[in-house]
């Protein structure tokens, strides 16, 4: 499969499931906008992890019954998985989906109460706010190590109080979306509310997660940081501020 290289435009073999090479891109920010859509799978992927819980959600709708609509989800998880298949792509994202299905399935499936199948995501979201937060606090902002992960060294970005700096504003962004998801699904979950879970699960998934992006991509429109200067290139100690 053949993609446009984000930083240059040149058309190339690039692997979904392959870690890009820091010193392709001219740009810090070139590299981190790629790098964390290709983490949360892009538009594909954020709409493959919704789509099981939408059947989930019509399924108990139509028939109020807890098996069916179960039932309904992990279908439709393993048909994403097929087509993943069929396509010869990674199943690295559908997971995001099918692993999460099973969860809840597993949860709903022993306490008999249609709500349960949301539980496991509302406690995810609050898990990965904390997270967010604590980690911005003692400044080693999640994303952070998103790109460290990437490039095979997970903590020399913490050396860089550039992307110290921009790591933190980004960890920022990102957080807004699991905050807002445990505070308005957490109430609907300890009152039942099992239709509006479902929409919720839609309405602050990709669509909240897509425009928490839109605004990563604005933020990182105004920095132009030569990728040389920083450590992403090749682990150097710059301890230079940088745009961000």
């Amino acid at each position: 499969m053949t993609d446009s290289d984000p930083a240059t435009g040149d058309t190339s073999v690039v692997r979904g499931d392959a870690k890009a090479d820091p010193q392709s891109f001219r740009y810090v920010e070139d590299f981190v906008r790629y790098q964390l859509s290709s983490s949360l799978g892009g538009a594909r992927g954020m709409i493959e992890s919704t789509l099981p819980f939408v059947a989930f959600t019509v399924a108990w709708l139509i028939g109020r019954q807890l098996y069916p609509a179960l039932g309904a989800a992990l279908v439709t998880a393993l048909i994403l998985a097929v087509i993943r298949l069929v396509q010869r792509q990674s199943l690295r994202f559908v997971a995001q989906a099918i692993v999460p299905t099973a969860i809840a399935a597993f949860v709903a499936s022993r306490t008999g109460r249609a709500e349960d199948v949301f539980l496991p995501g509302i406690l995810y979201n609050g898990a990965l706010a904390v997270l967010s937060l604590f980690t911005m606090a003692i400044r080693w902002p999640l994303v952070g190590f998103l790109l460290g992960a990437a490039i095979g060294d997970p903590t020399s970005w913490a050396k860089d109080r550039g992307l110290v700096k921009m790591s933190t504003k980004l960890t920022a962004v990102l957080a807004v979306p699991y905050v807002t998801r445990f505070v308005i699904q957490m109430p609907l979950f300890l009152s039942g509310q099992v239709v509006l879970l479902g929409i919720s699960k839609v309405v602050l998934g990709w669509p909240l997660l897509i425009a928490a992006l839109f605004v990563i991509g604005l933020m990182l429109s105004k920095g132009k940081t030569p990728m040389e200067e920083s450590s992403l290139a090749g682990g150097t100690d710059n301890a230079a501020e940088q745009p961000g």
